[in-house]
Formats: structure tokens, C-alpha cells, sequence
């Protein structure tokens, strides 16, 4: 049974916006790798903690949080941290600004002359690779479905839509 009686719910609902409901199922997880019952993690074993409640965190990530996070400079993450720490990812939900501006960033890539469109052939390639084994009527049909207007080619708004339209596996 996880004792909630030593967590100070309204001072980690300041720092992190984590509901107590949250907080309590974050305890549980807490305990859970917290198999010593020293009340505290290792450092060491972040990226596995991580990694096992579902996020993935890269190394450079990992080490950059691990600062932030182990304000004692202990290499030990007690219930507190360990708090903090989720919540960066539980809020990692990118605006729409932060999304627009890398798309923007991916579309630079593939518009080499600066035109403000991509090629149908950048985009057939692009798809072929991103999407191999297709057959070519399955890549025509994607090309099809992508350059709405028929223009042969891809402007920005275009390639925000396709990049943001989730597939639903039809």
C-alpha cells in the first residue's frame, strides 16, 4: 500500500501544475523503482525510469535534466524531483508556434531553391524513402492525394497538413 502521508500536495502542484490525483500515481511509480525503498532514485538510473513510464528522453536530454532536477548535486532524485521531472514531459505537448516553426525548419529542407514550394519529384523521393516498400501506383496515389490543386508541387500549407494529418491506418 503506498503512503501518501509524507507528500506535500499543494507544494508540488505549485512547482509542476501536477494534479494530486496525478502526484498519487506518480508516488506509485516512484515506489515501484524505488525497490531499495530509500526514498530516492539514482540518477543513474533515469533514462530506464524514463524510458518505462513511456517517455523518450535523449542521452543530452537525459543529462540536462538530471541537472536541472538533482538541485542538491546528490546523483539522487527524491519524490520531489522525480515529480518535477515527469511533468516536464507530461506538459511536452508543443504549441502550435513551436510546431509551426519546425515544420517550417523540415519544409527549408526539402525547398533547396528557396522557392516556397517542394517538387513533386523532392516529394517523391521523400516519400519513397520515408515510406519504403511502394509500389509506384501507392506512391502516385500518395503524390495524388498530397498536391491537392494538381499544381505539381507542394506549398507550405500543403506540407503542414500532410505533416500534421495523423494516418488512421485506412
Amino acid at each position: 500500500m503506498t503512503n501518501y502521508a509524507d507528500i506535500d500536495f499543494e507544494e508540488i502542484t505549485d512547482l509542476t501544475n501536477l494534479q494530486p490525483d496525478e502526484i498519487k500515481c506518480l508516488k506509485v511509480c516512484f515506489d515501484l523503482f524505488d525497490t531499495a525503498k530509500q526514498e530516492f532514485l539514482s540518477g543513474d538510473d533515469l533514462g530506464e525510469i524514463m524510458r518505462a513510464m513511456g517517455f523518450r528522453p535523449t542521452e543530452e536530454e537525459l543529462k540536462e535534466l538530471l541537472l536541472e532536477i538533482d538541485e542538491d548535486g546528490s546523483g539522487e532524485i527524491e519524490f520531489g524531483e522525480f515529480c518535477q521531472l515527469c511533468a516536464t514531459f507530461l506538459v511536452e505537448d508543443p504549441d502550435m508556434e513551436t510546431m509551426k516553426r519546425e515544420l517550417k525548419d523540415a519544409f527549408r529542407i526539402y525547398d533547396k531553391e528557396g522557392l516556397g514550394y517542394i517538387t513533386t519529384e523532392t516529394l517523391r523521393g521523400l516519400i519513397s524513402e520515408l515510406l519504403a516498400p511502394l509500389t509506384d501506383e501507392e506512391l502516385e496515389g500518395i503524390l495524388d492525394e498530397l498536391d491537392e490543386d494538381g499544381s505539381g508541387s507542394m506549398d507550405f500549407d500543403e506540407f503542414c497538413e500532410m505533416m500534421m494529418t495523423k494516418s488512421d491506418g485506412d
